[in-house]
């Protein structure tokens, strides 16, 4: 959690705020809040996320509560130790970039421990549970108008620029958590069900396991096939499938977590 706030201070300060280029949510209204005050920025995160501290400890929880406090501190005093630090890079692309990568495994960091560092996520969390928007779509509408906004402060290029960097850390945070064996569901119906279960044991080294199904318009039996997988054998079981049933009905969906059962990759031999 430490680690990952101090990511997020070395993005912000070396990166991404001597460029006048701006993040989401709280980080990005405190960027601007110390850009028109000339106050240190690590002061703004530190107040502007106390409000969104009380609530999560509320609604959420102590332990979550207390997680995102320590984060939000060595945040704040990791930003105001590297802020006589000179920038890396002046370009503002480099910037955005680089500075996006780094803001972005800090922040992954920080929630796979079980914390926050941006107040706007606790909100995010709290609206999800009484209206139809999900938590993602919550934070973006939140980060819509503050990315809007550095355009009126720091020009719209700075904005465009801001917006890359906010993707690239979007994307970074999904990776951080999940990882890039992130695993996926698959489910198979084939007739060849047999052969393809056979050669997902044998060749890709995966459990499967055989379901009883029945097709909705034809109403005759099917078996079908359920196996879980990493992102990277995804393209060698659609392969597989594909030597044995050209026209096998191939499904997969991602899943943010798996537990127990057999799902510890045998060896291959």
């Amino acid at each position: 959690m430490l680690i990952g706030a101090a990511f997020v201070s070395v993005g912000l300060e070396i990166f991404l705020v001597p460029n006048n280029i701006i993040d989401g949510g709280v980080v990005g209204i405190s960027i601007i809040m110390s850009h028109l005050t000339s106050l240190p920025l690590g002061i703004f995160l530190l107040l502007l996320n106390l409000p969104f501290l009380f609530l999560g400890y509320k609604q959420i929880g102590k332990t979550f509560a207390v997680s995102t406090l320590i984060s939000v501190l060595f945040m704040s005093i990791g930003t105001s130790l590297l802020h006589p630090v000179p920038p890396l890079t002046i370009d503002p692309l480099l910037a955005s970039v680089f500075g996006g990568i780094i803001l972005g495994i800090g922040v992954g960091l920080v929630i796979r421990s079980g914390g926050s560092l941006d107040g706007t996520e606790i909100v995010a969390i709290l609206l999800n549970k009484k209206t139809p928007f999900s938590v993602g779509e919550v934070v973006m509408f939140f980060n819509l108008f503050i990315l809007a906004s550095a355009g009126f402060v720091f020009g719209w290029d700075h904005a465009m620029y801001s917006l890359i960097a906010y993707f690239i850390a979007y994307k970074m945070i999904d990776i951080t958590i999940e990882g890039f064996d992130e695993s996926k569901s698959v489910w198979i119906i084939s007739d060849n069900y047999k052969e393809i279960g056979d050669a997902l044991l044998s060749r890709l080294g995966r459990g499967v396991t055989y379901l009883n199904g029945e097709g909705g318009f034809s109403g005759g039996e099917k078996r079908v096939i359920f196996c879980v997988i990493t992102r990277l054998e995804e393209a060698k079981l659609k392969s597989i499938v594909e030597e044995h049933d050209t026209s096998a009905f191939l499904a997969i969906g991602n899943i943010h977590d798996v537990k127990g059962g057999r799902f510890k990759k045998k060896d291959i031999h």
